[in-house]
C-alpha cells in the first residue's frame, strides 16, 4: 500500500502545505454527541490506518443542532480542543451547507433550508466560525462552506437576493470580528450547486458584480462605517467559493477554467471538494442501469446536453427518468449523485472524474486552494455493488485514489 500523506502535501515551490481530507458529512448523526462518536468511531480508525504517527486533518459536519449545544457551553469546545491534540487531529474546515437532518430520511431540497434570506442560517454560521476559530492550530486559516443563497425557486427576486446578500455581509463582519479579536483568519465559500441561486461560474460573477461588490459592499460600508477600501477587503478575504467539481461538471464547465475565471475576477477559492457525477448517454440500457441509483433521500438533479449543446434540466432522478424516451442517443447525461471517486464507472454508466484532467491536478499541486476535501457523503445509498467491506475501506479508497492524482507528475 502507498504511503499516505493525509495531513497535508508539500508544495513543490516551498509554500503552505495543501490540507487534505475527507468530509465528515458522511456519517449520521445530528447531535454534538452523535458527532463526536462518529469521529471516535471512525475518523480514528481511518487515521489509524492511514496515518497513525502524523497528524490528521478533519472536514467536521457541524449540525445546527450540535453548533447550539457548543454555543451553550464553551467547555464542550473546549473539551473537543482537548481531545484532537490527545488524538494526533486537527479540523481545518467545516461542511456547513446541511442544517438539519442529512440521511435516513428524505432531505431532497430541504436540505437548502433555512437559506440565507433567514436569521436561523446567519445566527447557525456564526456559531461555525465562533467553533472552529476556537479549534484551529495556530496560524492555521479556516474554511466553511454553505449554501448557495438558496433553492432558486426560492430566492429568485432581486428583493430575496438583496437580503441574501445582506446576511452574507453580516456573517462577513463577524469572521473580520474573529480575525481582529484573535489573529485566526476564516473564510465561508458558497458552494454552487444545481437548481440553487448559484449554479454556474456566470451566477456567480453576476452575483458578485451586480450585488455582493454594488449593493452589498454598500450595505457594509454604511453598517460598519467603513472606507470602501476596507470593506472590500473584509468580502474578498472572508467571502468566497467552494468549487465543488461534481456540480461544475454537473453543468457542463471545466473545473480549471471554472477555476481561471474566479482568479481573474478576484474571487477567493476558499476550498475545493473533489466529487464524481454520473454520466451516461441517453439509452435504454443507461435508462435501467440508472435505476439502481434511484432512491428517496437525496435529490438528484439532472442535466441532459443535447448535440446542438442546449441543456435539458430535470429536478430530480425519476423525473428524468420518465422522459428518457424523448431524447437522442448522442445526449450527454450528469446526474447529481456523489459516485465514489476510485469507480471508473461500469458500462453504461461512467464518471465525472475525467474531468479532473492532469493541468487540474497541477494547478491543484501548486497550492492555489490549500483547502481539500473529498465529498461522496452517498456511501449509504450506493447500490450495494458500489459500497466496500466498511465504511472506513471506503475512504481509504478514496484516499488512495486522490493522493495518487496528486504524486503522478
Amino acid at each position: 500500500m502507498m504511503r499516505y500523506y493525509a495531513d497535508m502535501i508539500l508544495h513543490t515551490s516551498g509554500a503552505q502545505p495543501i490540507h487534505l481530507t475527507y468530509c465528515l458529512n458522511i456519517h449520521s448523526g445530528e447531535t454534538w454527541a452523535a458527532q463526536r462518536e462518529a469521529i471516535d468511531r471512525y475518523a480514528r480508525e481511518v487515521k489509524a490506518r492511514l496515518l497513525p504517527d502524523r497528524p490528521f486533518g478533519l472536514g467536521l459536519r457541524v449540525s445546527a443542532e450540535a453548533a447550539a449545544t457548543l454555543a451553550a457551553d464553551s467547555g464542550q469546545v473546549a473539551a473537543f480542543s482537548d481531545y484532537l491534540a490527545a488524538q494526533g487531529m486537527y479540523v481545518f474546515t467545516i461542511n456547513g451547507f446541511p442544517y438539519g437532518t442529512f440521511h435516513g430520511t428524505p432531505v431532497k431540497e430541504a436540505v437548502y433550508d433555512p437559506d440565507w434570506r433567514t436569521p436561523e442560517r446567519l445566527a447557525y454560521t456564526r456559531q461555525l466560525i465562533d467553533c472552529l476559530a476556537a479549534w484551529l492550530p495556530a496560524g492555521q486559516e479556516g474554511s466553511i462552506s454553505t449554501v448557495p443563497g438558496g433553492f432558486a425557486a426560492n430566492v429568485n427576486h432581486s428583493s430575496d437576493q438583496q437580503i441574501v446578500v445582506e446576511n452574507l455581509m453580516r456573517a462577513v463582519a463577524h469572521a473580520a470580528d474573529v480575525l481582529d479579536r484573535t489573529g485566526v483568519d476564516i473564510h465561508l465559500g458558497l458552494e454552487p450547486e444545481p437548481a440553487c441561486l448559484l449554479e454556474t461560474t456566470d451566477d456567480i460573477l453576476q452575483l458578485v458584480d451586480n450585488y455582493i461588490l454594488k449593493k452589498g459592499l454598500n450595505w457594509l460600508r454604511r453598517a460598519f462605517g467603513l472606507t470602501q477600501a476596507t470593506a472590500e477587503t473584509w468580502i474578498r478575504r472572508h467571502l468566497g467559493i467552494c468549487m465543488d467539481t461534481c456540480h461544475v461538471a454537473l453543468a457542463f464547465e471545466d473545473p480549471l477554467e471554472a477555476w481561471d475565471r474566479l482568479d481573474a475576477a478576484g474571487i477567493r477559492l476558499s476550498k475545493i471538494q473533489l466529487s464524481a457525477a454520473l454520466e451516461t448517454t441517453r439509452t435504454r440500457a443507461a435508462a435501467q442501469s440508472l435505476q439502481a441509483f434511484e432512491e428517496p433521500v437525496y435529490l438528484h438533479q439532472v442535466r441532459i446536453r443535447g448535440e446542438s449543446g442546449i441543456i435539458s434540466s430535470f429536478l430530480d432522478l425519476p423525473e428524468a427518468l420518465e422522459q428518457w424516451h424523448q431524447g437522442s442517443v448522442a445526449d450527454v447525461a450528469r446526474i447529481h449523485f456523489h459516485v465514489p471517486l476510485f469507480w471508473a464507472g461500469a458500462d453504461p454508466l461512467q464518471t465525472t472524474r475525467s474531468t479532473l484532467s492532469p493541468a487540474f491536478w497541477q494547478r491543484l499541486r501548486s497550492g492555489a486552494c490549500n483547502h481539500v476535501e473529498m465529498e461522496t457523503y452517498t456511501y449509504s445509498v450506493l447500490p450495494a455493488t458500489l459500497q466496500s467491506n466498511s465504511i472506513t475501506e471506503h475512504i481509504a479508497k478514496e484516499y488512495d485514489w486522490v493522493q495518487t492524482q496528486f504524486l503522478c507528475p
